[in-house]
């Protein structure tokens, strides 16, 4: 096996030369950075420039029996870039063009590095805008593999909602194209959600093409304070069911609001506290929060701020966005680490409390936050990775809301996917059908080379 490897990286040395990387300081860097899972590093880290050379990595570690890692921006926390059998990190940052945008059509065609911003940077001219946005500044390769969505997700969905197409390369090499620029399709399997969320244990992708949409004319954000996790939730029930067009929805808990207001120096009311935001056409906007502060005032939300200014909404998402680095901030002398789970918001309220039990229960330091429009939560918790006391709380923590999540009809994970830490639970939670799925994976990889150790239970 060790030849294997020796002789597969000494292949790609001779045909990357100077964008083949095998020291210690770039290996390092291209492992979990935002998880406490153990960083894993590959044996080296190539920089492929087109799709020819990654078919090229694929071929030559197909043939040696070597393992694969796809590389984007490094933000995901679920450990998908760990390299637990070694291998070699196929880093995307130099695939990084936009290759076309068709306004009329409402799409962009972009290779794996892209980043979010940059590409809505590039798009500010033409009144549209990509709205996937997971906070990090993650690469669109990146998210199509995660299934990433982030604050926006209540209104546009996720990035399987916002993928037509792909081109991707299989384990052996080959090059596929899925789907096309058509709104619709009923040709076929659907292999572009296939591989969407697939975390690059199916294929690598080489080229996405994503929905566009237009820019809001008006915006109204805002926050408003609730005296309890139950009241908040009834007003994110009630602004569903309503059939609100509400652009996001976030709830934070008391200790996050508290870790936000230093971090991002706020003076916001330390309780529970509703995130909100609409737009569209201004007549539209006014309308519609006039019946969301209706049933904010029935939910007994108390200090309610609303704002058109585009500089105090900017802030006020930023702190939104920085939450993660705020509650880190918090627990000094702690290691940060997030999971999150999906349920139907009418077992929101409870899913959330017991959350918070938990952490009080297990003597854990932590925060919530979620995007509770589509009842997705996230627990922000702070352990050191070296007290092995600390680490089996927080593996307890992780089961128990996963538990509690698919016990109500939810989903261990809404959005930061499976990676590492979590393929036990994707048994729990899905049964017989990972048969089905460790079917798909031997068809397409059989030597089982795409980011090994991710998605599936060792058991397969």
């Amino acid at each position: 096996m060790q030849q294997n490897y020796e002789a597969c990286l000494g292949v790609l040395k001779q045909q990357f030369g100077e964008r083949f990387e095998a020291s210690e300081a770039m290996r390092r860097h291209h492992v979990n950075s935002t998880t406490w899972l153990e960083a894993q590093l590959p044996d080296c880290v190539v920089f492929p420039h087109d799709t020819g050379e990654v078919a090229s990595v694929l071929k030559t570690c197909n043939a040696y029996g070597v393992p694969v890692i796809p590389f984007g921006a490094g933000t995901s926390v679920e450990g998908h870039v760990n390299a637990p059998r070694g291998g070699v990190s196929m880093d995307f940052s130099k695939m990084a063009n936009i290759l076309e945008i068709v306004p009329e059509d409402l799409i962009a065609v972009v290779q794996p590095g892209v980043t979010r911003k940059r590409l809505n940077e590039e798009l500010r001219a033409t009144g549209l805008h990509f709205p996937i946005d997971p906070g990090a500044d993650a690469s669109i390769g990146g998210m199509v593999s995660t299934r990433a969505s982030g604050t926006n997700a209540v209104r546009y969905g996720t990035m399987a909602e916002n993928v037509l197409a792909l081109e991707c390369v299989l384990a052996n090499g080959e090059i596929i194209r899925t789907g096309t620029r058509a709104k619709k399709s009923s040709a076929g399997y659907d292999l572009t959600r296939l591989l969407v969320g697939s975390e690059g244990t199916l294929a690598a992708i080489t080229e996405i093409t994503v929905k566009l949409h237009g820019i809001p004319e008006h915006i109204v954000a805002g926050v408003a304070t609730f005296p309890s996790i139950e009241a908040a939730c009834n007003a994110v029930i009630s602004c569903v069911q309503c059939g609100l067009n509400v652009g996001r929805l976030e709830l934070l808990d008391t200790a996050q609001i508290s870790a936000c207001n230093r971090y991002s120096k706020l003076d916001l009311t330390e309780a529970p506290t509703l995130f909100f935001e609409f737009a569209g056409m201004e007549d539209a906007v006014k309308a519609e929060f006039k019946v969301f502060r209706e049933l904010l005032d029935d939910a007994g939300a108390k200090d309610i701020k609303a704002a058109s200014n585009a500089d105090e909404i900017g802030r006020l998402w930023k702190a939104r966005h920085d939450a993660y680095w705020a509650a880190v901030a918090a627990m000094p002398g702690k290691s940060g680490h997030t999971t999150d789970a999906c349920v139907p918001i009418s077992h929101l309220a409870e899913s959330i409390k017991a959350a918070q039990n938990d952490l009080a229960e297990l003597g854990l330091p932590g925060t919530i936050v979620g995007h509770v429009g589509d009842g997705n939560f996230h627990v922000l918790i702070g352990i050191d990775p070296l007290d092995p006391d600390e680490t089996a709380k927080a593996h307890k923590l992780l089961e128990q809301i996963s538990e509690r999540a698919i016990k109500v009809g939810g989903t261990c994970t809404g959005e930061h996917g499976i990676g590492q830490g979590k393929r036990e639970t994707l048994l729990l939670q899905s049964g017989n059908a990972v048969n089905v799925m460790a079917a798909i994976k031997q068809s397409l990889d059989p030597k089982a080379i795409m980011n090994p150790g991710k998605v599936l239970p060792d058991s397969f």
